[in-house]
């Protein structure tokens, strides 16, 4: 994610979040990070790599944060993800913040339906206008998959720039 400026993008009949959608991740974690070397521009270069996430919940469920580790081979660095439910429009929203950028701009917006989590904001990368998708699926007791897609034609089609895989640590 860039850090230029993002304005909210509230999914059609998004599903209502409740406290504790997050719990799965609470705990220790591995990552493996799958992300490409370019966005929007069409590379297939991707760069893997390591990392570690820590994460528990707030406000009696309806708050979490993470406290992430990446081993990024351009350069490692931390970053935490704050996560709250809106009691106004029962969606979460998330907040990614990162030791490389200063700005944090509005969330992104969602929830689960069915097990699997789908969040977007309408976002600017690299000067132009994008909508960005985050969706949190295959959830097990000890295993998590995270993307994030960035779509340059208003939602037509995807391109997925980052993939986490979560296995939960011993």
């Amino acid at each position: 994610m860039s850090a230029d400026h993002h304005t909210p993008l509230v999914p059609a009949n998004p599903p209502a979040g409740s406290p504790h959608d997050f719990a799965f991740l609470n705990g220790h974690w591995h990552v493996r990070h799958r992300k490409l070397k370019a966005r929007l521009v069409g590379c297939d270069t991707w760069l893997e790599f390591a990392g570690s996430c820590h994460a528990w919940e707030l406000l009696e469920g309806s708050g979490n944060v993470d406290d992430n580790r990446l081993e990024d081979p351009t350069g490692p660095y931390r970053a935490i993800t704050l996560r709250r439910l809106s009691p106004l429009t029962g969606l979460w929203n998330i907040w990614w913040f990162d030791q490389r950028f200063d700005a944090v701009g509005v969330p992104m917006q969602g929830g689960f339906q069915d097990g699997v989590g789908t969040f977007l904001a309408d976002e600017r990368f690299d000067g132009r206008c994008v909508k960005v998708r985050f969706i949190w699926s295959a959830i097990t007791p000890v295993s998590a998959r995270w993307e994030q897609a960035f779509s340059a034609d208003g939602g037509e089609s995807w391109e997925t720039n980052w993939v986490m895989l979560f296995e939960r640590a011993a």
